[in-house]
């Protein structure tokens, strides 16, 4: 990344809503994801450990931002994708699986897409 686009996403990271910043998180989860299945369907397995693992490291923290107490069975639902996401990148870094990594971009693409809507939703106003 050059300079000035390091810059432009340092600021937009700073001052990014919450809601905005969650959207970024999945982003770089899925463009991670993406990256280590590519680089093990190409023969690369040294290339892919770094991507699946912040994948795996991202959504980690995005399980650590459930709020259960005010959605308790959807952060349960949610918990139990994360974890398989988690699980899936695992096998692909040990097994150097690309079908694993693919697994883990079909479960967790949905869930980002919905995210990156309902974020667009609030930052229009809620419609």
């Amino acid at each position: 990344m050059n300079p000035a686009a390091r810059r432009y996403t340092q600021a937009e990271r700073q001052t990014a809503s919450p809601e905005r910043l969650m959207v970024l998180l999945f982003q770089a989860a899925l463009r991670n994801v993406r990256a280590g299945a590519e680089a093990l369907e190409q023969g690369r397995a040294a290339e892919a450990a770094r991507p699946l693992t912040l994948a795996s490291d991202i959504v980690v923290e995005l399980h650590a931002t459930l709020d259960r107490p005010r959605a308790p069975e959807l952060c349960d639902q949610l918990a139990a994708v994360y974890r398989f996401v988690c699980d899936r990148l695992g096998a692909a870094a040990l097994a150097r699986d690309a079908r694993a990594a693919r697994e883990a971009e079909r479960a967790l693409a949905p869930i980002a897409e919905a995210f990156e809507a309902a974020a667009a939703r609030l930052a229009a106003g809620g419609r």
